[in-house]
């Protein structure tokens, strides 16, 4: 962080200081008051004016958690996006030991917010904010802190996120590569926007403090080694990590190596933006008969190799709000009106690849009555694109792959990986008009 913080503020929904801890002592708590009346002045344009009120050389960062202010001043230049994940953490914090943030909370527990905002700020510089392991010296039910009750090693050490003395019978570590698509095409078939969001979800249930190394099958890194390697390297995007990982290491040599916390977390996020061909294809044709019905013919195909399947496949198709008595045909699966939701959803269990020599198709046909007689100020009807979800299992589309999980921990134990992938369907939209 850039500067430090001088004080923290909480203050009630009239601006009136509830309590405050002042860290370099160069603030005064007329601060609070100044604060106050300069939002009150753009009270009409609070949303746009964004969560910093600057007045007179101090800086301001606020958040409103119910009905009280979390506020962090500072005469420094400091870093306002840290500070901010800062402010929302000590709301968790105090909604974790108080079960609710509000005004009659903090009166009823003084000794343990002061108490609390020493040990996860000091001198102005954040420091713990994990609820967890602030609970295990920091008793609720006490209201204060007992000086010669010994400090959880979580503290001590660099590793916050992760307590020692944790035991498994069975040590296991769980990964799933998640890569969800999102598509847009319009009515000329023309692929208007694509995009791969994915994300690699850790379950770890490991014993002591382990070491995990993930490999990947990066282009970076298999370019850069002499020897051979199979498979295609990949070039992600937008990579963000869970804490735990060594960042310096990974751009070093690009090497994804952590010390993972207790069960599940989110190990890695990525996105590719490369043109991406539609995993599930659909077409539909509508008739309109004198305004007495309308016909519908839907034909969705499978555009992924041909080992694949995809499952809980679900097309929606938009149709007129006072559409009535619907007749559905389908070659697979089947199909059901949702008037809810002026939409006739057709469900596939199971979807098969494409056979180059044999293209999976399948058909529905749809009629629908209209009434006779509309209203000439009627609405104009909703063009509502159709709508698809899916999942396909051990599959990815960007071909990211696990190249090796390796746990190395000092006791040597034998540690089981079990990696999964999934593709699924994010915001997959097909326009009709």
């Amino acid at each position: 962080m850039a500067g430090a913080v001088s004080a923290i503020f909480i203050l009630d929904i009239k601006g009136r200081c509830l309590l405050s801890r002042h860290y370099r002592g160069d603030i005064s708590s007329v601060e609070a008051e100044r604060f106050f009346t300069k939002l009150l002045e753009n009270e009409e344009d609070i949303e746009s004016q964004g969560p910093v009120v600057f007045d007179s050389g101090v800086s301001h960062i606020f958040i409103q958690h119910n009905n009280v202010y979390l506020m962090a001043v500072s005469r420094q230049n400091c870093n306002v996006a840290s500070l901010i994940v800062f402010l929302h953490r000590l709301a968790s914090v105090f909604e974790y030991y108080f079960g609710e943030l509000e005004e009659e909370s903090l009166r009823d527990n003084f000794v343990v917010v002061y108490e609390l905002l020493d040990e996860m700020m000091d001198f102005g510089y954040p420091q713990y904010t994990e609820a967890m392991i602030l609970s295990e010296f920091i008793k609720t039910d006490a209201y204060k802190l007992e000086v010669t009750q010994r400090p959880p090693m979580a503290v001590t050490n660099a590793v916050s996120w992760r307590n020692e003395g944790i035991y498994y019978k069975k040590n296991e570590v769980f990964l799933d590569v998640i890569e969800s698509l999102n598509i847009l095409i319009n009515s000329n078939r023309q692929i208007l926007r694509s995009e791969v969001v994915g994300a690699l979800k850790m379950r770890a249930c490991v014993s002591g403090m382990p070491e995990c190394k993930l490999g990947l099958n990066d282009r970076v890194i298999m370019d850069a080694q002499s020897r051979a390697t199979k498979g295609k390297g990949i070039d992600l995007e937008d990579i963000r990590f869970h804490q735990c990982v060594r960042l310096a290491r990974f751009e070093t040599d690009r090497t994804i190596s952590f010390i993972p916390p207790d069960g599940s977390f989110d190990l890695m996020t990525y996105r590719l933006s490369t043109q991406v061909k539609p995993l599930i294809w659909v077409e539909a044709q509508v008739e309109r008969h004198a305004r007495s019905r309308i016909e519908m013919h839907v034909k969705a195909r499978s555009q992924f190799r041909e080992r694949s399947n995809a499952t809980n496949v679900q097309i929606e198709i938009p149709v007129p709000s006072d559409a009535t008595k619907p007749i559905v045909r389908t070659s697979m699966g089947s199909a059901s009106y949702a008037p809810e939701q002026d939409s006739l959803i057709w469900r596939i269990r199971t979807f098969p690849g494409d056979k180059h020599e044999q293209r999976q198709e399948y058909m529905l046909g749809a009629e629908f009555k209209l009434p006779s007689i509309t209203y000439e100020d009627a609405t104009p009807e909703r063009k509502a694109p159709i709508r698809v979800k899916f999942e396909i299992p051990y599959f990815t589309i960007s071909g990211i792959q696990v190249r090796h999980l390796k746990v190395i921990e000092k006791s040597g134990y034998q540690t089981l990986p079990w990696v999964r992938y999934i593709t699924m369907a994010g915001e997959y939209e097909i326009r009709l008009h």
